[in-house]
């Protein structure tokens, strides 16, 4: 149903070529702003913003990537990215389902293993947030990922956060914020 390495490998390569050196995100996990840009929608929390198309254009990032946020300080010498992909579905699909089916695309990725899963609620349905390791790639490292996703008509969403193995707490908790927060309904731009 779907070709989640095509998708994570971009995602690999992206968190490589936003890479810098120094630093670490720190901040508090709280919203600072409701993004919504008429399909997909989150919070993200003070510390992050939204990379311009143009800039992933630059980057060579494919066009499946419908936003990208990142955080403005590096971690671990990568600034810490969550990207949204659009997959084009033969017919609508309940939104559990298409979870229950990412969750279990990964799972053939090179060097997987499963680290977490929690149940969190996608506009009003229980879905699945599913953290990961991978190597996608074997020129990078193993990579810590978070995932969630979620349908809406005939397309399907997902949100993937891609750090190194260890990750801050206060990294996390930023990223858990905007996976907690992803919507695909304008009702929902307020803050959960």
């Amino acid at each position: 149903m779907m070709l989640l390495m095509k998708r994570l490998l971009p995602l690999a390569g992206l968190c490589v070529l936003l890479a810098a050196c120094g630093g670490s995100a720190t901040t508090a996990a709280t919203c600072e702003y409701a993004y919504w840009d008429g399909t997909v929608g989150t919070c993200l929390p003070a510390g992050w913003h939204v990379v311009d198309r143009d800039g992933l254009d630059q980057k060579g990032v494919p066009r499946d990537v419908v936003v990208a946020f990142q955080a403005d300080a590096p971690s671990a010498g990568q600034f810490p990215t969550v990207t949204v992909t659009k997959e084009p579905l033969a017919r609508p699909v309940a939104s559990d389902a298409y979870s229950a089916a990412s969750l279990e695309s990964v799972k053939g990725l090179p060097g997987y293993g499963e680290l977490d899963t929690r149940d969190v609620t996608i506009d009003d349905v229980t879905v699945k947030l599913h953290i990961f390791s991978a190597q996608p790639r074997p020129d990078q490292p193993r990579t810590r990922f978070y995932q969630v996703s979620a349908a809406s008509g005939n397309a399907g969403y997902t949100y993937t956060a891609a750090t190194p193995l260890s990750v801050e707490s206060g990294l996390e908790n930023e990223i858990l914020l905007i996976l907690n927060n992803a919507t695909l309904r304008k009702a929902a731009e307020a803050t959960k």
